[in-house]
């Protein structure tokens, strides 16, 4: 993991331990330094890791890893398996971690989308799928103040926008039918797609640059850019988007969604997510 990637990480494991758990401030560095150890690779393959293997790990006596662990285990944010007794993270932990991510995304949004707006000239979102739709819960646009009005704001269909198919990028076909089962892909735009099939095309196509571009599909003239924003399981939480006419943006239609992609990478960053193993 990169440094500033496990800084951001250890941030998120402080939130819980301090204002969540009551953990005392004085002892955080060493339960935080075991729950990262009980999130790593290691940990991972071999199903936990026992006090010894700990202690070793991030170069603490037995007897205080010990003592730690049996404090972690009554809060529930870890496991020990009866039969092996090696240490896992808990479901207090991943509940806890689930609980925090919601209010974190708003708190970490505004800065990003106020320097995505400022490195491209346009308005920028975040939003969140609600549905068979596409819910904005933040905007910043070159002349507006960020807004958040709660999950509450405008909604637009998910099959024609680049914020709905950037939120759709974990879908596959039988799931994207699920989904969508009834909906009536309106013509709203020139470009809009005619059905599942072709709208999962343009998806696979997408994901596969890391962003997604809508040209002239929501409604004439407009165009647009998305990307995903994973929270710490990797799971889909948000998408970060600009839009604008097409006359303004449409030459910097794929430098757009490059910027919209690193911003998105960004967030997920703050929300505890890493591309890498620990």
């Amino acid at each position: 993991m990169h440094i500033q990637q496990l800084e951001l990480q250890e941030n998120l494991i402080y939130v819980i331990l301090v204002r969540m758990v009551g953990v005392r401030e004085e002892s955080i560095r060493k339960e935080l330094a075991i729950l990262i150890a009980l999130g790593g690779e290691e940990a991972v393959e071999s199903g936990g890791l026992g006090v010894v293997r700990i202690a070793d790990l991030i170069g603490r006596e037995k007897s205080q890893v010990s003592r730690a662990l049996k404090m972690l285990a009554r809060s529930g944010l870890v496991d020990r398996d009866p039969a092996t007794l090696q240490y896992r993270l808990g479901w207090r932990f991943f509940a806890l971690a689930a609980r925090a991510g919601e209010p974190r995304l708003l708190s970490v949004a505004p800065p990003l989308l106020e320097r995505l707006m400022k490195r491209l000239g346009e308005t920028a979102h975040l939003s969140v799928l609600q549905g068979t739709e596409v819910l904005t819960v933040l905007s910043k646009s070159p002349s507006h103040a960020v807004t958040a009005a709660g999950w509450s704001g405008r909604t637009v269909p998910v099959y024609c926008t680049s914020s709905g198919r950037a939120l759709l990028f974990d879908h596959d076909l039988g799931a994207l039918r699920e989904l969508l089962s009834g909906v009536e892909f309106r013509k709203l735009g020139p470009s809009t797609v005619g059905d599942v099939g072709q709208l999962y095309e343009r998806i696979v196509a997408a994901r596969a640059q890391g962003y997604a571009l809508v040209d002239e599909e929501f409604e004439f003239g407009l165009i647009g850019a998305a990307a995903p924003v994973v929270d710490f399981k990797g799971q889909i939480v948000a998408a970060l988007n600009v839009s604008a006419p097409k006359f303004r943006l449409g030459g910097r239609l794929e430098a757009a969604g490059e910027e919209v992609k690193m911003a998105a990478d960004e967030l997920s960053a703050l929300l505890g997510w890493s591309p890498d193993p620990l």
